[in-house]
């Protein structure tokens, strides 16, 4: 595995232009994983949107008129023909015919999972955090004793 060849360094111990260079790192690194949880808040908001709308549908008669969506903008009516099975896209194109309590406990199942996977990112953008922080100070550090230094000389 990769973490097998993971080395303690002493940010202490290296130069100036490779603290820089880590900080930047880490700076890219948590932007990404910041833009990875906002795209997993918001494919969970849509789950549990769905999750919603088929709870909603269980309370509706068969025969009910509906507005059925073309577009974000345009419908045409419709009849409730089933609300006992709804018809779940479960991803790449594949959708699945469920009843209304299994599609439930799908939207129920796929949240948890996501809810997971963004407490992972989350604890990983965190210690991203403090590793930048961490080599910020550092850096800051150096700098100052550098210029004490260049001030000491120059005197």
């Amino acid at each position: 595995m990769a973490g097998e060849n993971v080395q303690a360094v002493d940010l202490a111990q290296l130069p100036i232009p490779q603290l820089n260079q880590l900080r930047s790192q880490f700076e890219e690194e948590e932007q990404m994983l910041t833009q990875s949880l906002a795209q997993l808040k918001g494919v969970q908001s849509r789950f549990v949107e769905s999750q919603e709308c088929v709870e909603k549908l269980a309370k509706k008669q068969s025969g009910k008129d509906v507005l059925v969506p073309l577009t974000s903008s345009m419908y045409v009516p419709g009849q409730l023909a089933e609300t006992e099975k709804v018809l779940i896209d479960i991803g790449t194109g594949y959708h699945v015919k469920m009843t209304i309590d299994e599609a439930k406990g799908y939207f129920d199942r796929i949240t948890e999972y996501i809810t997971k996977k963004m407490e992972i990112v989350q604890k990983n953008l965190i210690e991203k955090d403090k590793l930048r922080q961490v080599t910020t100070e550092i850096l800051q550090l150096k700098i100052q004793a550098h210029q004490q230094q260049s001030a000491q000389q120059a005197s």
